[in-house]
């Protein structure tokens, strides 16, 4: 059994997509759709850059979002490769957007929008320079756990994504990351301060929260034909109801993103198909389990090797 996932923030590059976009109607339609919706050319930001405007927050989940929804629609409609066959989608934080979008939980432009609002929203949630985030390498989460609680007098930061079996990050403001890193280095635990502008997946984000509560319940959500894996819970989602309050959760909460992977396993999938730019989700796939297989499709030739 298969599983669809899909990436989130720090898999974008100029360029992106640009060998799709040139040989397939169906892309170019997308791109245009994008546009018209988000009344700015997206298209250009995604092949043309500059990068520090792809690398803003506010324009990075959207286009991540397009560039694996249209590799999903060429697989589906271009190769009929039937990927509705999968036992679950899930991806890693704004590539759970993508999951659903392509499970057809949500119309494509309204996920392009929720993902606007959804950039604009956590890129503003704290004052720029106030927060950041750091990753822990070759640490398990229980020790980091322990360094976090017994330290909680001293400052505050939160685990925002459990990645992998050696791989945490955390969130926080700038003053605290500075004593948890100072910590970790005295534990011998390697970390280094990731190049972002925010705190994602912590408290932190608590305004972002408030404009997510306001703008998920406007959307129309289907019942799609896939089962869901939530970041929040790392296991299946019920019903559109939950859907809905875990995707509002998600914003402060931990992306369980190794738990997931061990729950799709543990399920009977033994094959993940990672679908859009960058190859981030197999790699940390094959650091939980190097027996699962993976297959990364963000070209033509990914494509036309792929076998479900």
């Amino acid at each position: 059994m298969f599983s669809v996932i899909f990436p989130g923030q720090g898999s974008q590059m100029v360029g992106m997509g640009k060998e799709l976009y040139d040989k397939f109607d169906i892309v170019k339609n997308l791109f245009k759709q994008a546009d018209e919706t988000l009344n700015f050319s997206i298209s250009k930001l995604i092949l043309e850059g500059s990068k520090e405007e792809l690398d803003l927050t506010i324009n990075t989940q959207p286009a991540i979002f397009l560039i694996s929804y249209s590799i999903f629609n060429i697989i589906k409609k271009e190769f009929n490769l039937d990927l509705n066959k999968a036992k679950y989608f899930a991806g890693h934080s704004l590539g759970e957007y993508s999951a659903l979008s392509c499970a057809d939980y949500l119309d494509f432009q309204e996920t392009l929008k929720i993902l606007r609002t959804r950039g604009e929203a956590m890129q503003n949630a704290v004052p720029k320079g106030e927060g950041g985030m750091v990753a822990v390498l070759g640490a398990k989460i229980d020790i980091v756990e322990k360094i976090l609680a017994d330290n909680k007098k001293i400052f505050n930061a939160e685990i925002a994504n459990d990645n992998s079996e050696g791989q945490i990050v955390l969130s926080g403001r700038i003053e605290d990351l500075k004593q948890v890193m100072q910590i970790l280095k005295e534990n011998s635990i390697k970390n280094i301060k990731l190049p972002v502008s925010a705190p994602f997946h912590c408290d932190l984000m608590e305004n972002a929260t408030k404009i997510m509560r306001e703008e998920l319940n406007k959307l129309n959500f289907k019942s799609g034909q896939n089962r869901l894996i939530s970041n929040v819970t790392a296991n299946e989602i019920k019903d559109l109801d939950e859907l809905k309050t875990l995707l509002i959760k998600q914003i402060e909460s931990r992306v369980r993103w190794r738990e997931s992977v061990i729950n799709m396993i543990e399920n009977n999938v033994d094959h993940f198909i990672e679908i859009g730019p960058g190859k981030v989700l197999s790699g940390l796939v094959k650091r939980i389990n190097r027996d699962v297989k993976i297959d990364t499709i963000n070209s033509l030739s990914d494509i036309e090797s792929i076998k479900i």
